[in-house]
């Protein structure tokens, strides 16, 4: 066998060897539960912050969480009037959002996106857009919606389909990161 035999031969080897080096990409699942906006920051920062550093994120929004995903011109949702009391009452939209504490009215709400924007925080929607832009995977809960009496057309736009827990599970179980918030 001849040297030029013997690389032939090796590269032929390499080629056929499956790669050691590709890794498979790590994955991080959050489960948005709370349409709070001291909640809807952290959901949305970590998201973006995952998928800046190559991670496959997916973002499961459930229950009060599917607030943050709401169009602010949806109106009343739902089939029945337990259904539209809760849209009266727990709005959502990226734009509405309230604290979970010190709320004051909507006052703690307003100063702390002042606050944000004077320290050039990006806002929750702008979180939202730079996600979709960035492959995050933005799941609404279909079970949730269906309690609810939501459906796609009174979401942002650009969303993946809805899914089930069972989902959210399936992934969990191959994540390196899995957070409820």
């Amino acid at each position: 066998m001849t040297t030029t035999d013997l690389e032939d031969a090796v590269a032929a080897a390499a080629e056929a060897a499956p790669d050691e080096t590709v890794k498979q990409k790590e994955k991080m699942v959050l489960i948005a539960a709370s349409g709070d906006l001291d909640k809807a920051w952290p959901v949305m920062i970590l998201a973006t912050t995952g998928a800046a550093y190559g991670m496959d994120v997916t973002v499961f929004f459930t229950f009060w969480g599917l607030g943050i995903l709401k169009r602010p011109d949806a109106g009343l949702t739902g089939d029945d009037w337990r259904q539209k009391m809760m849209s009266v009452f727990k709005k959502g939209s990226p734009a509405g959002l309230q604290l979970s504490t010190m709320n004051f009215g909507g006052i703690g709400a307003k100063l702390m996106k002042d606050l944000a924007d004077d320290k050039k925080v990006a806002s929750v929607q702008e979180l939202l857009e730079l996600a979709q832009g960035m492959g995050v995977k933005l799941w609404p809960c279909q079970m949730t919606m269906d309690l609810m009496g939501l459906d796609l057309d009174d979401m942002i736009p650009g969303l993946d389909d809805p899914a089930g827990a069972g989902s959210a599970i399936s992934l969990m179980k191959e994540a390196s990161i899995s957070l409820f918030i």
